[in-house]
């Protein structure tokens, strides 16, 4: 049976569409070497306009799943592994080591309007509403890491009533709700926590922390925003890339 885009999934129509499209070569129902249905006809497959078509084709071009011949269409080809360094870690809470048992408080889980930059950060006009998400992550009763989420509403209003004191954030977009991470933007400094964070995490006034920011997307479209100040009194975290060949 043919899959079928899910119009009440929030993720975007190409995204849905790249993905079914990858997942027919990646499970060789579409082999190497042959020829892919014309815009029209996934037009008319899927039910979608050439605006959700053409997107997902480039895409999946630039991926290295498919590639345009002039005057012919487009065809399958061998994906081409990167040589590129690339990740090992996975889409989880770089900041937070194995091994090591946290608890979270969860500290707010509202929607609010976009202040100080928001908008620019999230990419969406500054009139619509956002989900904010604030934790806070212990050990041994110890506090080690706040942690910021913003989430535009529109994205996933159902995270408003998700347990987030119990599952990752990451696990809940993408496995529950079929939001795809696909890129995350990671920015790591050293901050100096102001007065109220410096209390939640039980540093003294000036005392230095690390500062990871992360702008999450899922194709071209940003999904969320997070911002994790932590200790480094105590903990460490790692950060592993693989050269692929």
């Amino acid at each position: 049976m043919e899959e079928l885009i899910n119009r009440e999934n929030p993720q975007k129509l190409y995204i849905q569409l790249e993905e079914i499209i990858k997942k027919k070569i990646e499970d060789k129902e579409w082999a190497i070497g042959s020829q892919i249905p014309t815009e029209e006809e996934l037009c008319k497959i899927y039910g979608v306009s050439k605006a959700t078509v053409r997107p997902a084709i480039s895409e999946l071009v630039r991926q290295g799943y498919l590639t345009r011949q002039q005057g012919k269409g487009t065809f399958v080809c061998k994906k081409i592994i990167s040589e590129g360094l690339t990740m090992l870690v996975s889409f989880k809470e770089l900041m937070l080591e194995a091994g090591i048992n946290f608890s979270t408080k969860v500290l707010a889980q509202t929607v609010m309007m976009p202040t100080d930059d928001l908008d620019i950060k999230l990419n969406i006009p500054e009139d619509k509403h956002i989900i904010y998400l604030k934790r806070l992550r212990t050990a041994d009763s110890e506090p080690i890491l706040l942690q910021e989420t913003y989430i535009p509403y529109h994205v996933c209003p159902q995270m408003l009533a998700e347990d987030i004191e119990n599952n990752s954030l990451f696990e809940l977009v993408e496995k529950k709700h079929g939001i795809k991470i696909t890129k995350v933007k990671d920015y790591i400094e050293i901050a100096y926590p102001d007065k109220e964070e410096g209390r939640l995490l039980g540093l003294h006034e000036g005392s230095a922390a690390l500062l990871l920011t992360q702008q999450f997307y899922s194709g071209d479209t940003q999904i969320m925003y997070m911002r994790s100040i932590k200790r480094a009194d105590r903990f460490k975290f790692l950060i592993e890339l693989e050269r692929k060949t």
